[in-house]
């Protein structure tokens, strides 16, 4: 609706115009302060010119009024205007708001996780986010393409596999032994060691030869286990990428560099030229022994990405991996790509809270707080909502006891109920939506117009959520909008009312947005509460 009206107004005006929404709904519907970007060019006070391109609207029947106000030029759309938009959108049914295909293709990476234990609560933030994100821009239509970029080379394999064979020789062999301290901890380290026994015996705890088989069979069930939990948050990837089986393109990768003069030899080891391209230092690709680095892990990644020529490519992570854009960038220029294309999303940390004190650590993670202890405890729907009512790059702190309230302190029970409140009313007015789909809007109050605007613009709050990257317009827009129902209902009376039918219809138009709302971000409106 909002484009539509944005390009009426342009095409009345010759020009392009911001169209905003004013906070006071009296002023109208839509506003624009074009007349201060002419006051310049036309040598003119803004009131007048704002009061000159008014009259151009006087005989347009998509607004029922337009004023000049202090230099704005303010639209209220017309009852019959609102009349058609509700009946189009009524008619789209699930595909309301729904865009067409623009041919865009996007590559998004998100969550990653070191295959080394199960997801904890800050895992979570950039798995909802990212999820969130690739369901609205679907949904707009976009062609995305979600990857999870498994890190299972380096180092950490390696202290998962002698993690495993120490839990196995404690548990299992009744060995007394010392972990180090970057070990891995927790219970589920001990019950992977004891599906180790079931599959190689208890002889692979003997001795140091089978680490590599207890590292490689561990990193594949915390895998099943990372799946498994991001199945249950209602997540799924389209593809999963292996750093380990990338490195057999490292000779390949690491010849392009050198051939264009990005790469040199100081100390036995090879650095990129990264300092050419705005780091800090150069930073060290190969090491002494000739072991590629975790920075040449991603490289290599990158290249892998850019092969595969998507338009853009959106990587999502953790607010400590801030340093590492500039590098990475820098090497996706010497490899000869553009370093534009790639968009890199910063997910800050979590705090929880229960009952106003910090949520307990987790022993079967190891001192972390799980994903999935969370989900099970508040449930799918509210763990993903709540990490979406705060930009991603903010930090996010919420209490737990909050969403288990069956009340407005709780957002998703609130959304919801709006949405059930609406299904009661055609109950008990013993009505269903063939029965109002035709019903006249003609002469409905302020109130019920005011609510279905509200409505029609979930269109352009998807766009707008999607440009910006920022999912807390649509949990902010559902808020408003529930409320808007909540307060409607508490000041009309609506069944047995002569204007029944056209607030039923009014009404089926708000649940329809609250419905797709809550779609798009992975949750399903209940019908009963």
């Amino acid at each position: 609706m909002q484009k539509i009206v944005k390009k009426f107004i342009e095409q009345k005006l010759d020009r392009q115009i911001v169209l905003e929404k004013p906070k006071d709904r009296s002023l109208g519907h839509f506003a624009t302060p074009v007349a201060f970007s002419l006051a310049k060019e036309l040598r003119k006070n803004p009131m007048m010119i704002a009061e000159d391109l008014a009259t151009k609207f006087d005989s347009d029947t998509m607004f029922e009024s337009v004023q000049a106000v202090k230099g704005f030029i303010n639209f209220k759309l017309s009852e019959s205007f609102l009349s058609v938009k509700i009946d189009e959108a009524l008619a789209s049914g699930d595909t309301f708001a729904k865009g067409k295909s623009n041919g865009q293709r996007i590559l998004l990476e998100y969550v990653s996780a070191n295959p080394t234990g199960p997801l904890h609560i800050g895992h979570a933030r950039g798995a909802i986010f990212g999820d969130t994100l690739l369901r609205v821009g679907r949904y707009l239509g976009y062609d995305i393409r979600s990857e999870y970029y498994i890190n299972d080379a380096g180092s950490q394999m390696d202290l998962l596999g002698l993690s495993v064979y120490l839990a196995g020789r404690e548990s299992i062999l009744k060995v007394a032994v010392e972990y180090p301290e970057q070990y891995y901890r927790g219970d589920y380290i001990f019950d992977i060691a004891r599906l180790c026994e079931e599959k190689f015996g208890k002889k692979i705890f003997e001795d140091a030869i089978g680490e590599d088989e207890l590292a490689q069979f561990a990193k594949e069930e915390v895998i099943a286990l990372i799946k498994s939990d991001m199945s249950n948050l209602g997540i799924e990837f389209d593809n999963y990428v292996s750093e380990k089986s990338l490195y057999v393109n490292w000779d390949e990768t690491k010849a392009v560099l050198k051939a264009n003069g990005s790469i040199y030899q100081k100390d036995g080891k090879d650095w990129i030229k990264s300092t050419q391209l705005g780091d800090d230092v150069d930073r060290v690709v190969v090491r002494e022994n000739g072991v590629p680095t975790y920075l040449a892990g991603d490289i290599i990644y990158h290249k892998h990405k850019y092969d595969r020529k998507f338009d853009k490519y959106i990587n999502i992570w953790g607010a400590d991996h801030h340093g590492y854009i500039t590098r990475v960038k820098a090497a996706i220029k010497f490899l000869g790509n553009d370093p534009e294309s790639l968009e890199i999303i910063l997910s800050q940390m979590v705090s929880l809270l229960k009952g106003g004190e910090p949520y307990k650590m987790s022993k079967r993670a190891g001192n972390v707080i799980l994903m999935s202890d969370i989900t099970k405890e508040i449930g799918a729907d509210s763990l993903r909502f709540v990490f979406l009512t705060k930009k991603s790059d903010t930090h996010l702190e919420f209490d737990i006891d909050t969403l288990k309230n069956q009340d407005s302190s709780n957002p998703v029970f609130y959304i919801n109920y709006a949405h059930a409140r609406i299904n009661q009313l055609f109950k008990k007015a013993e009505l269903n939506f063939d029965d109002v789909k035709d019903a006249s809007l003609e002469g409905i109050n302020q109130d019920t117009k005011d609510m279905v605007y509200e409505a029609l613009l979930l269109p352009s709050i998807l766009e707008e959520a999607f440009d910006k990257r920022d999912m807390q317009k649509v949990t902010d827009y559902l808020q408003s909008l529930s409320a808007s129902v909540h307060r409607f209902y508490n000041e009309h009376r609506i069944v047995g009312t002569a204007s029944e039918k056209a607030y039923l219809k009014s009404l089926s138009m708000v649940a329809l947005s609250i419905r797709t709302g809550l779609k798009v971000l992975g949750i399903t409106a209940k019908e009963v509460m």
